[in-house]
């Protein structure tokens, strides 16, 4: 109990609440969800959604949670209290690592984000709608670069700063004021001539668009926005306070996730269905290529389409601060309990790796376009490794940690610790025991038939 008094806190619920939140409300929110909506299913895809967030996602949460405050730990020396079993070491390594290997390529992404919010400050509509705009950024080296180091350097410093002075300080800035221009965007989206169409396609269920690979690329959507099994949870869930209920908690920032990525798609489909019309469909399948081609050529078009463009990067840069800033802290953490390091000697660590990897990615489609791993460019082989193979076998050992070793009554007994509530109980029980052991396997099986061509997700 004293070493877990040692560590950092957040200050209450509502500080665990939004840092959590912010860990899960980031680009995968903005831009893979509603691609994923338009091209699997519209309304029954958020539908499904919905429900693998109120069951599988609400366990993982919990369990994940349960875990680093019952063991006020980071995740190798959390799975190392409740088992010596050379798979369980394995199992909290990999949750620490995960975090470590994603922050890098993840903030060069950021830093894409934050060159597009400065060309709308300052440059032409045309150019940045333009064809080569895009490709001529990612490609030339020192430009992108030079913005992954900027949006680096600002995640770095909120780590330095600490839990309540740097995150839940930022977090609790960044996410009002993100959920206050989602509304903004998606208000004006809904409005334009034409979108009403998408918002019925997007929030009506249509079963008849029903599938299997509805239910599967909703559950690794789901897997991927939440932020399970990268070692966030289990961090965070060791900086909560023992008179926080987990269950309120968890539900809070299950509803915080969804309402962003309701939010998401309101501001991108109808937007595209009013300026594509038939073929909107098409347009939004370009997938990641939505957010940096796609959505600039409609802004291009709309009546105040600068204003609209620097809110929504904006909102979009806010989004990968948040999450890049709670994967950083994941990984300072384990230094710290791993290694006896300070803030400052973890985080100084930390950014030495950010920037040997994150240069591999950013340089991965420019200068060192000719090296590739499994025929992918840097960027697309870390995603690949970290979200395709890494995150759902972390996943499987979080699920085999609960039931076998720490045990489902001994987590049951940290969420109600306190008198407080549990009352998805039977859920959660029923859920990590028996259903979601399953649904990362196929979340893994499906994921890397995916990358290597053999089903489409």
């Amino acid at each position: 109990m004293n070493e877990h008094n040692k560590r950092g806190s957040f200050t209450g619920k509502i500080g665990f609440v939004l840092a959590t939140a912010g860990a899960s409300v980031g680009l995968g929110n903005i831009w893979r969800f509603p691609y994923l909506a338009a091209k699997y299913g519209g309304g029954v895809f958020l539908l499904v959604y919905i429900l693998l967030a109120m069951t599988f996602g609400y366990t993982m949460i919990i369990a994940e949670t349960v875990i680093g405050r019952a063991s006020g730990k980071s995740p190798v020396s959390a799975f190392q209290m409740y088992s010596k079993n050379r798979f369980m070491i394995f199992g909290g390594w990999l949750n620490a690592i995960i975090p470590i290997l994603i922050v890098p390529y993840y903030s060069v992404i950021g830093g894409w984000v934050a060159k597009y919010l400065y060309a709308y400050l300052t440059q032409p509509l045309e150019i940045i709608a333009s064809d080569t705009f895009f490709t001529e950024f990612i490609t030339s080296g020192f430009s992108s670069e030079f913005w992954f180091l900027v949006f680096s350097a600002f995640v770095l410093i909120i780590i330095f700063m600490g839990v309540q002075n740097g995150i839940e300080r930022v977090s609790r800035i960044m996410m009002p004021v993100l959920v206050v221009l989602a509304f903004i965007i998606a208000g004006y989206s809904i409005l334009l001539p034409g979108a009403i169409e998408g918002v019925k396609y997007f929030l009506i269920p249509d079963f008849s668009r029903f599938s299997w690979m509805t239910v599967v690329s909703a559950m690794g959507q789901m897997f991927y926005s939440l932020s399970i099994a990268m070692g966030i949870l289990i961090t965070f869930g060791s900086y909560m306070k023992k008179d926080i209920s987990i269950e309120d908690s968890t539900i809070q920032v299950e509803i915080f996730d969804t309402a962003i990525a309701i939010l998401a798609g309101l501001m991108i489909i109808p937007a595209v269905f009013s300026f594509s019309g038939a073929s909107a469909g098409e347009t939004l399948k370009a997938g990641p290529s939505l957010m940096f081609v796609t959505m600039p050529k409609i802004f291009a078009e709309m009546a105040y389409g600068r204003f609209i463009g620097i809110l929504f990067f904006l909102l979009v840069l806010f989004a990968a601060l948040t999450s890049a800033i709670a994967l950083s802290e994941a990984a300072v953490s384990t230094f710290a309990d791993e290694f006896g390091w300070s803030r400052t000697t973890g985080t100084a660590f930390l950014g030495i790796v950010m920037i040997l990897l994150g240069t591999l990615s950013c340089l991965g489609y420019g200068p060192l376009s000719f090296i590739t791993l499994l025929g992918m460019p840097f960027l697309d082989f870390f995603d690949f490794l970290t979200n395709s193979v890494m995150m759902p076998v972390s996943a499987f050992a979080i699920c085999v940690l609960i039931t076998r070793y720490m045990t489902i009554d001994e987590a049951e007994k940290e969420v109600i610790l306190g008198g407080m509530p549990f009352r998805r109980r039977a859920v959660f029980r029923f859920m990590i025991r028996y259903v979601c052991p399953i649904f990362v396997l196929i979340i893994l099986l499906s994921s890397i038939a995916s990358s290597l061509g053999l089903i489409v997700i």
